[in-house]
């Protein structure tokens, strides 16, 4: 049976999401493989000092960090992050071979798990972002507004963001894309509330989403939501809020799991360059992406196969799936993921 990673794990009053590159060398790249078998175990050890801080840990891996580490099969839909530029808006695309995105209800053990991730990857890895995330009174981001409330819920969670039949061989797998904004709280601040809420297309007090009748094109909320045949497209969120004040640092770490990239990326494409272009995400206005990188999530069967033949123990030995045939395109502009909803998969 394959077991997927934590992606669906609860949201937690604390995260860590820490980001490194492989340093050259065919030791480091054994060293970064046999990590990836030793991870799960980790995991437990810090886990076992407190059972009811819920904690976990997701690992990720980019695009050209699997082909040093695994190569061919390749996960079907993982690419580099895509860069845009839409007039002064810039969805940058940054470095990052592996992303550790952990959680729990206490930094303490957030911290000491990724203490002792880096002590376990040593020499090997070199980091580019780290970023401490907390959760801000009743579950806002620095913006003053609640984060997250349509992210999906139950099987739904499963539905959106675990990989099924669509790529046999990587069942149980998962696409995530993170993005960290920083804020321009003086400028959003000086906003009336009932701007702010056309901005967002929710109430600031009560979150509740704007009627379509007075509600912007523009609002962030309309853009980021995903139809196709009149089916909505979700991904998994757990966006944290982080921040400096003694630096004037605010900002929103932005992660998104989903079972394929294509649903983040159109979500960030609306955003950027607008829908229709030019009718972008008016928030872009107050905030600035300053990384940007997609990451595949393999299954936790995967990572601890990492050092035998993790092509071969990723799937479940008796499943009868055959690989989905090749993506033929969208030319039409369709997203392609129509076919997603309603498949039987393993969980």
């Amino acid at each position: 049976m394959v077991v997927a990673q934590p992606v669906s794990a609860p949201l937690t009053r604390a995260a860590v999401f820490l980001v490194v590159t492989i340093n050259p060398g065919s030791d480091n790249r054994a060293a970064v493989r046999s990590f990836c078998a030793d991870l799960p175990g980790l995991i437990r050890a810090v886990e076992f000092r407190d059972l009811e801080a819920r904690l976990s840990c997701v690992m990720g891996i980019g695009s050209d960090a699997w082909d040093k580490l695994f190569g061919d099969p390749r996960p079907a839909e993982l690419h580099p992050f895509r860069e845009i530029r839409a007039g002064p808006r810039h969805a940058v695309s940054t470095p990052g071979d592996l992303l550790f995105h952990i959680r729990a209800k206490r930094m303490d053990l957030c911290f000491e798990m990724a203490t002792q991730i880096m002590a376990r990857l040593g020499d090997a890895v070199s980091t580019v972002d780290e970023v401490h995330g907390f959760r801000y009174f009743d579950d806002r981001d620095l913006l003053g507004f609640v984060d997250g409330t349509e992210n999906p819920r139950g099987e739904a969670v499963i539905d959106a963001a675990i990989i099924g039949e669509e790529d046999a061989v990587f069942v149980g797998g998962s696409y995530v894309i993170v993005q960290k904004y920083l804020h321009d709280l003086d400028g959003w601040n000086a906003l009336s509330t009932e701007a702010q809420e056309r901005i967002i297309g929710r109430t600031k007090l009560s979150d509740v989403e704007l009627d379509d009748s007075i509600k912007p094109t523009s609002a962030h909320n309309a853009l980021t939501t995903i139809t196709e045949n009149g089916k909505e497209f979700q991904i998994v969120r757990d966006n944290m809020p982080f921040g400096r004040a003694g630096s004037g640092e605010f900002g929103t770490y932005f992660i998104g799991y989903c079972r394929t990239p294509r649903v983040t990326e159109q979500m960030i494409e609306n955003m950027f360059v607008g829908r229709p272009p030019g009718n972008y995400d008016r928030l872009l206005d107050f905030s600035r992406a300053v990384t940007g990188t997609l990451f595949f999530v393999p299954s936790a069967t995967f990572l601890e196969s990492a050092n035998d033949d993790p092509a071969a123990a990723i799937r479940d030995p008796q499943s009868t799936l055959e690989p989905a045939p090749p993506d033929p395109g969208a030319p039409d502009g369709s997203l392609a993921v129509g076919s997603l909803k309603g498949e039987n998969r393993h969980e």
